[in-house]
């Protein structure tokens, strides 16, 4: 195996050893994991209800009152994750989801109008629309590194590929010896059991917050406008939207294709499906491996490419074979896509407003299915099968080789600080601090060389920076006495900051130093803005003053 290969996957396997020693990200990830089975389980069994209450009219409405709430609600819903605390939010959806779906399998089992069971399929789908954003929003401050993230991220990806394979056959063995208000009774036991792990969890430290001046409407929007306010947002949650639309057109495709173009039948959409399953199986693999890459742009672009080139292939080449790889290939794309999109997002994104961006992002992307399913019909309509999976198959990898450069620049821009990170993690009083706080930080710091023998500040002088030595050795003296060394790791600089008092000290380089500075405003807003932090900084502080020479004097 060539080293660097080899390296990647060491990489790989240590950030995916660190997500499962991580006790909250586990039990995100094993909520997760029943949360997607019990889905998966109410689809299959609605689906059959509706159709034997309302044939293929019954289903088509109950998958537009699942999707276009959504839609609508999912901005509003998204606030919730960004003015309360994410962990007890998805609670609280939790169990109400499970008294959902109580209530439907009692409503079928006292044969209540179809009328209800379409309604809590309803409110369980907007309920769906707040706790999607919250989890998104909370993984960032529970991951401890940005390999973490991604693989926490990949995880969450691997769970989706599993449960649309797994899901949906356990949902019809249980439907063939039971029947549908069992299945929903069995939805409603899943996600207790999700409650209950998502009840360990710890409750993040941010206050809950109040509607800000711009009142609901604004904070609402919120989410809209940090994507609409920022190029690199702009442009991958548009390709984002773009991508789904693709999805939501295969939906109807791959039941036309298999019917008219390939012959298949019915069973075969269910074989075309499964593919697609498998093939997210594959690209869990894939992304596994690229983990330690961390270039989120180009494989987002990947995806692109994975997504609409075999949909030209299946049109080109009309094979059963040939279909069901492509169709593989297409889920290998999308797990790139699933994975790279939302870790970009949870990187670039304010802590502040992040749920509501993903709010934001989970309108376009429900919109983009809806139209896809939309438009589907009209291209088979107007240019046939073969035509309609050409067209459509050419729109992402035109897009793709349009913006590639642009893509890639998002790596480049939105470079994580891994280094700078770990130099800070190190220091007591950044140590409390939130992981999306630390990276941010890490990310404003700004490099300095200072040669031997020359002064990186004077006593007396006014502080305006903190600094933190990545690499040699500097000396603290006062009015002219030594009084320590400091080398790699250590820090100084603090105490004028933390006072508001001139420089007590002089620094020296010994030898070439490479130091890290960070601003004042950005200093004080962290240390004070955490309990821990400050009180870290306040001890430092005390016992450079208490061995201040001479006596009384504070010692930077």
């Amino acid at each position: 195996m060539p080293g660097s290969l080899r390296e990647s996957l060491s990489e790989s396997l240590g950030a995916f050893r660190a997500v499962l020693g991580n006790r909250d990200l586990r039990l995100v990830e094993s909520a997760g994991a029943v949360a997607e089975t019990g889905k998966w389980l109410y689809i299959v069994a609605l689906d059959v209800y509706a159709y034997k209450v309302g044939g293929a009219t019954g289903v088509g409405i109950v998958n537009l009152i699942r999707v276009v709430p959504s839609a609508v609600v999912a901005p509003f819903a998204a606030v919730f994750a960004d003015r309360f605390p994410r962990q007890r939010v998805m609670l609280v959806t939790a169990v109400a989801r499970t008294l959902a779906f109580a209530g439907a399998a009692a409503a079928v089992a006292i044969a209540l109008p179809a009328g209800v069971v379409f309604a809590i399929a309803g409110l369980v789908t907007l309920l769906g629309t707040v706790f999607r954003p919250a989890e998104a929003a909370v993984m960032p401050s529970l991951a401890r590194t940005p390999e973490e993230l991604t693989a926490a991220n990949v995880a969450a990806s691997t769970i989706v590929s599993i449960g649309s394979f797994v899901g949906p056959a356990l949902g019809g063995i249980l439907l063939a010896i039971t029947n549908v208000q069992t299945v929903f009774a069995a939805t409603a036991g899943t996600f207790l059991l999700a409650a209950l792990v998502l009840a360990r969890l710890r409750v993040d430290r941010r206050p809950e917050r109040a509607l800000s001046e711009v009142g609901l409407a604004g904070e609402v929007f919120a989410g809209f406008r940090t994507i609409l306010t920022d190029r690199h947002l702009r442009l991958f949650v548009g390709l984002y939207g773009a991508q789904t639309l693709v999805a939501g057109a295969l939906t109807v495709l791959i039941v036309v294709a298999a019917i008219e173009l390939l012959d298949i039948g019915g069973s075969g959409v269910g074989y075309l499906n499964s593919a697609f399953g498998v093939g997210g199986l594959v690209g869990v693999a894939l992304t596994f491996l690229l983990v330690a890459r961390q270039r989120l742009g180009s494989d987002f672009a990947i995806g692109m490419l994975l997504w609409g080139i075999p949909l030209i292939v299946i049109g080109l080449w009309v094979n059963t074979g040939v279909a069901i790889v492509a169709i593989a290939v297409i889920g290998v794309g999308d797990v790139l896509i699933e994975v790279a999109a939302p870790t970009l997002l949870q990187r670039a994104v304010p802590d502040e407003v992040l749920g509501r961006v993903f709010g934001a992002v989970e309108a376009v992307l429900i919109a983009g299915m809806g139209i896809g399913s939309i438009i589907a019909p009209a291209l088979v309509a107007g240019l046939g099968t073969r035509g309609a999976l050409l067209a459509t198959g050419a729109l992402l990898p035109v897009l793709a080789l349009l913006f590639w450069r642009r893509l890639a620049a998002v790596d480049a821009e939105v470079r994580v600080p891994v280094h700078e990170i770990e130099l800070l993690r190190r220091l007591a009083i950044f140590a409390p601090l939130a992981p999306p706080r630390l990276e941010e930080l890490a990310s404003r710091l700004v490099p300095l060389e200072v040669a031997a023998e020359r002064d990186v500040f004077r006593q007396g002088e006014g502080g305006d920076r903190f600094y933190v030595i990545d690499r040699g050795e500097v000396e603290i003296s006062v009015d002219g006495k030594h009084v320590r060394q400091e080398g790699p790791g250590e820090y100084f600089g603090e105490i004028a900051l933390l006072r508001d008092v001139p420089r007590t000290a002089t620094v020296t380089a010994v030898t070439d130093v490479k130091l890290y500075a960070l601003d004042r405003d950005e200093f004080i807003g962290a240390v004070t803005g955490v309990a821990a932090s400050r009180e870290a900084a306040e001890t430092v502080a005390g016992a450079r003053l208490a061995t201040a020479k001479p006596p009384g004097l504070a010692v930077e």
